[in-house]
């Protein structure tokens, strides 16, 4: 157990590769309840939303969830976060524990400017609810016996609110940060012990075992989904991250930073976060450094790790400019040795690997 965000979070339970495996070969369960909870609603909720993050907030319709982030007004991101759509005036937004209160600050300083109450339209409710991850390929169909409400035909990032082991209204979304199939859990803080008990229950017979953070962090890593802290800060923007997917320039969203992103994407960036595999033994870790063949620094490690599935070092690195293609040499910088590893494009897992 390690202290994160105000909780004392589980790293493992029976060890990382073990929980790892199973979430991408039967079912696992992690306890995301630290994860904050954020309610924008009301006549502007909408336009709102469409200036503070980078997606097209108007693309969704009731059912949907959208991955977006919210640029800083300096070219770089406060946080990546989740838009549910409820309703066209209720919007939830589901962000990092540690990044919480800054969120919720920068939302309500941004509210004023629109007119939004804190407190009235735009609500931090993440102390209300408790958030279970049921990640794997059998996730959905072992959730499917705590409800009476079809789930197994979901569509990818669409969510319901349905009875989920006798708990009313609980959000239950096909959403996750594992790449493996599954759905998150949203109910009353209250009721967190007893969704737990279902949910390992409702799992038994296909083996579903309880992971913690260690393999929550190998698993989002083979599918080279960023972590905020790592891959995205505040000092990189969401074209350099390769978030250009999630950053929409349509007509009237004049979202914030629009013109510099803009600008970036029409005459490029001087680095980009791209993947990489070792091609000889080495763990990347955070904050090495990359080399190109002739022993130059080219870039530095944001996230690696050795992947359970590959058993092959990974990771993620922003590298500059002319090193971005797939296939290129790069050498990483480990307990002073330059080891050899290859870019390539994430995910670096793929089931039918």
């Amino acid at each position: 157990m390690v202290p994160f965000a105000g909780f004392l979070m589980p790293v493992e339970y029976s060890g990382i590769q073990d929980e790892h495996i199973t979430v991408r070969t039967k079912l696992g369960v992690f306890d995301v309840s630290h994860m904050g909870e954020v309610w924008v609603k009301g006549p502007k909720a909408l336009d709102f939303l469409q200036w503070v993050t980078s997606n097209d907030v108007s693309a969704l319709y009731d059912g949907k969830v959208q991955y977006s982030c919210f640029p800083n007004g300096r070219g770089g991101i406060v946080d990546d976060l989740l838009v549910y759509r409820f309703g066209p005036e209720e919007y939830l937004l589901v962000v990092n524990a540690s990044n919480i209160e800054k969120d919720y600050n920068w939302l309500v300083e941004l509210g004023k400017e629109m007119g939004l109450e804190a407190g009235k339209e735009i609500v931090n409710m993440s102390d209300d609810y408790a958030q279970l991850a049921v990640q794997g390929p059998l996730a959905l169909e072992a959730m499917q016996k705590l409800t009476p409400e079809p789930v197994t035909d979901m569509e990818f990032y669409t969510f319901k609110q349905i009875d989920v082991a006798g708990i009313p209204g609980a959000i239950f979304s096909t959403t996750g940060y594992t790449g493996a199939g599954g759905c998150e859990i949203y109910v009353p803080a209250g009721e967190a012990e007893k969704l737990w008990q279902a949910v390992m229950e409702a799992g038994e017979p296909f083996c579903i075992k309880p992971a913690g953070l260690g393999a929550r962090d190998t698993l989002r890593l083979e599918m080279g989904y960023c972590l905020y802290g790592n891959d995205i800060t505040d000092e990189t923007s969401p074209i350099e991250a390769g978030l250009g997917w999630i950053t929409k320039f349509v007509e009237g969203k004049n979202f914030i930073d629009r013109e510099l992103l803009w600008k970036q994407k029409q005459e490029g960036v001087e680095r980009r976060l791209k993947g990489f595999v070792m091609e000889e033994r080495g763990i990347p870790r955070q904050h090495y450094t990359v080399y190109n063949e002739a022993g130059e620094e080219i870039g530095e490690v944001t996230s690696g790790t050795m992947s359970p599935m590959l058993k092959k070092g990974i990771g993620m690195a922003y590298l500059k400019k002319g090193y971005w293609k797939e296939g290129t040499p790069v050498l990483i910088g480990i307990r002073n040795k330059k080891l050899k590893a290859t870019v390539v494009r994430p995910p670096f897992y793929k089931p039918e690997n």
